[in-house]
């Protein structure tokens, strides 16, 4: 053995216990990480933008199952990652966060770039530490990969002091850390608590399966959530990080009756999915007021939040579901019931609704007619849907079938705009090396593209083929048109609409000077040329669909956002 340099010891670490992929932007002190980290095989991507670098790194990480790297430079670099930091943390999606810092022995000097950045995100990280050594980052790298997976999944920081970077010692004394197995540890809860779940659910007369993402996440969650609702009869909701688990194309699926099966069901079980305002605090009026709610969870602080669990289920959600399959044995629940009955109807009739303003394709284009290409092509395709925007991923949410488990990501439980992006980048590549015929396919509102759009130079110089669909209404929930835009007088601080962007903007130019392909289009037919054109095609591309500026939701029985009574 001979000699070996700080960043060589911590890329070394880091290929050891199994990362693949780093997401950065590199700048003093870092850039020999990055540069190791190519020669060591593992994949590096730079971003234009640090926090677009954290949603693609931590984007790979659930897609992969294990932590991929977000690198960047110290102080600002650090700190511009923040975002990207608390979406994984809310979200609970694996990643590793490695900044550069200043010399150790310039601490407290006043050095370039000088910042507590331990300090300042540490409320952002599951865990933060800084070697002093260059022999101690192995041990560093192992605990925050471990930190990184087990327990509920986030994000991870390791500070890099950039006299570290290049510090040479002999590598016989370099100590190997233990390799931290991918595999999570598994619970089940008790018997006597399975029993108890049991005959609360055979006595339900309107039960309900909710699960959320803690079922992705779970090893075996998917297929064992299936075998469950498949057994059991049991109708069930997917929230938007659990769709897939079950395809929502299953008869049981009764997405479109949501309103009703919240309000009406009598006994819910609450499978690695969170009562907060996506589930409207499990609060009447959207829950009813005697619900009895199992709860399945690895995680035993969201018990009990916001209403009592009537029975809380530790544990792994798909382990936990099998048990309750087993213990059912023949017993299914009645396909015929009037609650059965009920939620059909209902699902059936919103489903019409829709259907009215899918096929309304007067232009300019509503969300629904805008979504009709976009349907079809999702469910002509293996496809990984990123999705983002306000009226854009709450209609695709629904307009847009997941059919496959880890098929799509969108602005998740924190709401996080400006993800989608770097979402896409990870996906590409993850598509590219582990599921060659799915494709990738990002759409968003034209205020989310906004968010980071010159990813869209990163895409089409990694030559990573990602279709994208702008669906452009000019605004932040609506904007102008181009007639009342130019009748706008005087000071534009004062008089522009404050969610008005520019009208008909042409991010479809946008992509073809990056050297992509660009495609604007007004109407259905036009849509779905292009999505088959940019299907075939081998680069990036940007489809520009123009829509109504003042195309809204269909009518909603309850605001969007549940404004908590307490």
């Amino acid at each position: 053995m001979g000699e070996i340099d700080g960043a060589n010891v911590l890329v070394t670490a880091l290929k050891y216990q199994g990362v693949e992929y780093i997401f950065g932007v590199v700048g003093i002190p870092v850039i020999e990480i990055g540069m190791a980290a190519q020669a060591h095989g593992i994949k590096y991507v730079g971003c234009r933008n640090e926090q677009s670098a954290a949603y693609a790194a931590q984007a790979m990480g659930y897609l992969t199952g294990k932590p991929a790297v977000c690198l960047c430079v110290s102080g600002p670099g650090v700190l511009h990652t923040i975002g990207g930091l608390a979406n994984a943390a809310v979200n609970g999606w694996p990643m590793i966060l490695i900044g550069g810092a200043s010399d150790l022995d310039q601490d407290n000097r006043g050095a370039f770039q000088e910042y507590p950045q331990i300090d300042s995100l540490r409320l952002h990280c599951k865990h933060a530490s800084r070697p002093t050594t260059v022999e101690a980052i192995p041990n560093h790298v192992e605990k925050a990969v471990r930190c990184a997976l087990y327990g509920r999944p986030g994000a991870v920081y390791i500070e890099i002091p950039g006299n570290l970077v290049n510090t040479v010692v002999e590598e016989s004394k370099v100590p190997v850390s233990a390799k931290v197995p991918l595999s999570r540890p598994v619970s089940i809860p008790p018997r006597q608590l399975i029993n108890s779940a049991l005959e609360m659910l055979q006595e339900a007369k309107k039960p309900l399966v909710i699960f959320g993402k803690g079922a992705m996440w779970s090893e075996r969650g998917p297929v064992q959530m299936q075998q469950f609702i498949n057994g059991s009869g049991l109708p069930f909701l997917a929230t938007p990080g659990g769709k897939g688990v079950v395809p929502d194309t299953h008869p049981l699926s009764i997405g479109p009756a949501r309103s009703t099966a919240l309000k009406e069901a009598d006994l819910i079980i609450l499978a690695g999915a969170r009562l907060n305002w996506m589930l409207h605090f499990g609060l009447p009026p959207r829950f009813g007021e005697s619900v009895k709610i199992i709860q399945i969870d690895v995680f035993p602080e969201e018990f009990h939040q916001n209403i009592p669990t009537t029975l809380p289920l530790l544990g792994d959600v798909g382990e936990t579901v099998e048990e309750l399959r087993r213990g059912l044995g023949e017993w299914k629940f009645d396909p015929n019931s009037e609650w059965m009955k009920t939620l059909t109807t209902k699902a059936e009739k919103n489903r019409t609704t829709v259907e009215k303003m899918v096929n309304d394709e007067s232009t300019p284009l509503n969300y629904y007619a805008a979504y009709k290409a976009i349907r079809e092509f999702v469910t002509q395709n293996d496809v990984l849907v990123v999705n983002e925007g306000a009226n854009t991923m709450d209609i695709g949410r629904t307009m847009m079938p997941s059919v496959e488990p880890r098929r799509r990501l969108d602005a998740g439980t924190f709401g996080t705009m400006g993800v989608g992006l770097g979402y896409a980048l990870a996906g590409s590549l993850f598509c590219r090396d582990y599921s060659r015929n799915t494709k990738v396919l990002c759409v968003q509102g034209d205020s989310a593209f906004g968010f980071s759009g010159m990813e869209l130079e990163t895409a089409v110089r990694y030559k990573l083929p990602i279709t994208f669909v702008v669906v452009n209404n000019g605004g932040i929930y609506r904007g102008l048109t181009p007639e009342d835009w130019k009748d706008v007088d005087g000071d534009p601080t004062l008089n522009f609409p404050v969610l008005s962007l520019t009208p008909e903007c042409r991010y479809d130019k946008m992509c073809e000077a990056f050297g992509g392909k660009g495609f604007l289009c007004r109407t259905v037919p036009e849509i779905r040329k292009a999505l088959d054109e940019a299907s075939k095609s081998k680069t990036t591309c940007l489809i520009n669909v123009i829509i109504a500026n003042d195309s809204e939701r269909k009518q909603q029985e309850h605001d969007w956002l549940t404004r908590s009574k307490m």
